[in-house]
C-alpha cells in the first residue's frame, strides 16, 4: 500500500514534496492526489498556521454572529471534472473557472508533473477568478460526485497508422476512462470532446450504460458557430444575429443547413429569392468548405486548436448545468430522427440542452437534399462503428 498524499498545493513547501515522493519515483493512484486550497469548504485546520503555529486561524479572525441555522440543504453544489489536461482541457477549464461555472473542479491525467503544473498555474490565478475548490489527482477518486464530467483525453495517431486501428487504441483507452467516471459519478452528464468525437460519444454511452440523454459530444457545435461567423462576416453584421446549423459528423461529410438560415429573423435564401437576388450554390459550398477547413488551418498555423473549443465546450455546460434549455447542434444518438436508421448512430443534431442533458431534438425543416446527406453521415460512422465490436 502506498503513501496517501493529500495536501494543500499552496502551503506544501518543496523539500515536503521531495520527501514524500522522491524524484526517481513515479508516483501511484494513492501517492499522487493535489488538493487546491480554493476551497469553500476548507477546515479550520487546513492551513500552515493552524498546523505549526497550533492557531485556529479561521476562528480568531472572524467573530460569529448570534442566532444562526446551517446552509440550506437545497443549495445546489455545482461540480465539474475534465479528463485530460492538454492544450483543449486546460482551454476549457480556464473558461469555466473564469465564467464561475462550478463550485468544485476536478482534473484528472495520467502525467503527474504536468497535472502538478497546471494545478499551480491556475491556484496562482485565484486572486483574478471566481472562488473555486479545485481537485486534481491521476486517481479518478478525485472525480466522485460529478455533475459534468467533460473528456478531452484521447491517442495520438502514430505516423503510419490507420484510422481504424486508432480507434481500437482509443476504445480501450475510454474502457480505463468511462468506467471510473461512471462508478464515481453515477448521476453525471458525460461530454465527449475527444476526435473522431461522434464515434467516441457512441464508444461512452456503451461503456457507461447511462442513458442516451445524458451522453452528448461536443459535435458541431463549434462548427457551427465557425459557419455563423462566415455568414456574419460576408453580410457584415453581428455573429449572434445568425441562426445557422452545421449538423452531422463532426467531420468532412457534415451537412449545412443553408434552407434554415436566418439573419435577425430573416429567412435568407428566401429573402433573396423574394427579392430576386441571384446567388450561387458554389459560393455556398465555398463556405462551408471554408467551415470544414478551419481546424485544420488552425493547426497548421500555431500547431493545435484550444481556445474556441474551451468556449464552445463552456457554453454547453452552461446550458446544461443552468438548465438554460438552449439549443446546440451536439453529438446524440440520431436514430429515428430524420429517416436515419440502420443502427445506433451519434450525430449532431439541433438538440434542446439543459439540466436533464439531452432534452429533445429540434424540429428543424431540412429539404430532401440536406436530409440525404445527414443520412449519409450517419451511414459513413455506422460503417466505422461496425467495425469496433461494441
Amino acid at each position: 500500500m502506498g503513501l496517501l498524499v493529500l495536501f494543500p498545493l499552496n502551503y506544501l513547501p518543496r523539500q515536503e514534496w521531495r520527501r514524500s515522493i522522491q524524484p526517481d519515483q513515479t508516483p501511484d493512484s494513492e501517492q499522487f492526489q493535489f488538493y487546491c486550497s480554493m476551497s469553500m469548504e476548507k477546515s479550520p485546520s487546513s492551513g500552515f498556521l493552524s498546523q505549526d503555529l497550533g492557531l485556529d486561524i479561521a476562528q480568531t479572525f472572524f467573530k460569529p454572529i448570534h442566532q444562526t441555522e446551517p446552509p440550506s440543504p437545497t443549495k445546489r453544489h455545482i461540480k465539474i471534472t475534465v479528463i485530460g489536461t492538454g492544450n483543449v482541457g486546460m482551454a476549457i477549464a480556464q473558461t469555466i473557472l473564469t465564467q464561475d461555472l462550478a463550485d468544485e473542479l476536478a482534473l484528472v491525467d495520467a502525467k503527474p508533473d504536468k497535472l502538478r503544473g497546471e494545478m499551480l498555474d491556475l491556484q496562482h490565478a485565484a486572486a483574478f477568478l471566481p472562488r473555486t475548490k479545485i481537485v486534481a489527482s491521476v486517481d479518478y477518486d478525485v472525480t466522485a460526485g460529478s455533475d459534468l464530467c467533460i473528456v478531452t483525453a484521447g491517442a495520438r495517431q502514430n505516423p503510419g497508422e490507420s484510422r481504424l486501428s486508432l480507434l481500437h487504441r482509443n476504445v480501450a483507452l475510454f474502457r480505463n476512462i468511462i468506467q471510473p467516471l461512471a462508478q464515481h459519478s453515477p448521476d453525471s452528464i458525460l461530454m465527449i470532446v475527444s476526435n473522431p468525437v461522434d464515434i467516441l460519444t457512441y464508444v461512452a454511452w456503451k461503456i457507461s450504460g447511462f442513458p442516451s440523454n445524458r451522453v452528448i459530444g461536443s459535435g458541431t457545435n463549434l462548427d457551427s458557430s465557425r459557419f455563423r461567423f462566415l455568414i456574419a462576416d460576408h453580410l457584415d453584421v453581428n455573429a449572434q444575429d445568425v441562426q445557422a446549423y452545421i449538423v452531422g459528423e463532426h467531420g468532412d461529410s457534415s451537412v449545412a443547413l443553408w434552407s434554415s438560415i436566418s439573419v435577425g429573423g430573416v429567412p435568407v435564401l428566401s429573402f433573396l429569392e423574394k427579392q430576386q437576388i441571384a446567388y450561387e450554390k458554389e459560393t455556398l459550398e465555398k463556405i462551408h468548405k471554408t467551415v470544414i477547413e478551419s481546424a485544420y488551418e488552425v493547426i497548421r498555423l500555431k500547431g493545435y486548436t484550444s481556445w474556441a473549443i474551451g468556449y464552445s465546450v463552456a457554453n454547453l455546460a452552461r446550458s446544461v448545468l443552468r438548465n438554460q434549455r438552449r439549443i446546440h447542434p451536439v453529438s446524440v444518438l440520431a436514430k429515428g430522427f430524420y429517416g436515419i436508421d440502420g443502427g445506433e448512430v451519434f450525430l449532431s443534431l439541433p438538440a434542446q440542452l439543459g439540466r436533464g442533458g439531452v432534452l429533445g431534438v429540434t424540429n428543424v425543416h431540412l429539404t430532401e437534399e440536406e436530409e440525404q446527406q445527414l443520412r449519409d453521415s450517419a451511414k459513413t460512422l455506422l460503417e466505422v462503428q461496425n467495425q469496433l465490436g461494441l
